[in-house]
């Protein structure tokens, strides 16, 4: 029984990496009088680095001009994040993102039917309130049974503690759970939970593979809207597609 759908939000609920996470950084590191640029080319792959603060560590260990200390470096990554997540949050507020197809349809359907709708995130519950109360208003909340964010898992993709604790917050077995992911390290996750997932490629993951997937799309209305009924009937007869 199909008793919850449990989401990643960057990349699969709406393309917050490309027009909102990658902007805002370039705009933290100007403003800090920084001369670092991630182009989109540059930015797709250090997305295989989970988590923001990070990734701006890991770009850092490559730059000639980062600080000479661990300390250092520690400290302006916190500060260039929290910074990016303000720039993004100004973003979102002015309606720069929008969901991405098909998105806004199944959860509404899900809710029709009774089906539990949860967040499973390594992405800041500041971020995850920016992008909601543009979408949904300020009692978004009230929309998902549960709400797992960085602050609540600290252990980021691909270890599955954030689906775990969704899980855990909708009181439903992982057999009895859906997940819906747009990177092959929330794709691993959700199968270290126990949980059967479904793949929507964004911008920039159009290349990669996805293992054991129950499906892989472009997104959730191509070519043809995914609907409860498909997610259930795809639970019995893995149907992945390119």
């Amino acid at each position: 029984m199909l008793r919850a759908l449990i989401w990643d939000v960057d990349g699969t609920i709406a393309e917050t990496e490309r027009d909102g996470h990658c902007v805002a950084f370039n705009q933290a590191f100007e403003e800090a009088g920084l001369a670092w640029r991630w182009s989109p080319d540059y930015y797709g792959p250090l997305l295989h680095v989970a988590g923001g603060r990070d990734r701006i560590l890991h770009d850092m260990a490559q730059r000639a001009d980062a600080p000479a200390t661990t300390a250092e470096r520690e400290a302006l990554a916190r500060a260039l994040h929290m910074r990016k997540n303000a720039l993004y949050a100004e973003r979102v507020a002015a309606g720069a993102l929008s969901p991405r197809p098909g998105v806004l349809r199944l959860m509404d359907e899900a809710a029709a039917a009774g089906v539990k709708l949860a967040i499973a995130t390594t992405t800041s519950t500041s971020n995850v309130q920016a992008l909601f109360n543009s979408f949904f208003g300020d009692g978004w909340r009230q929309r998902f049974a549960a709400v797992v964010c960085a602050e609540d898992a600290p252990q980021l993709k691909p270890h599955p503690q954030v689906y775990l604790r969704a899980l855990h917050g909708l009181g439903v077995a992982a057999s009895e759970a859906f997940a819906l992911e747009d990177t092959p390290n929330g794709l691993l996750a959700a199968q270290a939970a126990g949980i059967a997932c479904g793949i929507t490629r964004s911008a920039f993951f159009v290349h990669d593979r996805y293992p054991g997937a129950t499906w892989v799309r472009p997104d959730l209305d191509t070519p043809t809207a995914m609907t409860l009924d498909g997610i259930r009937e795809s639970l019995s007869v893995n149907i992945s597609t390119p």
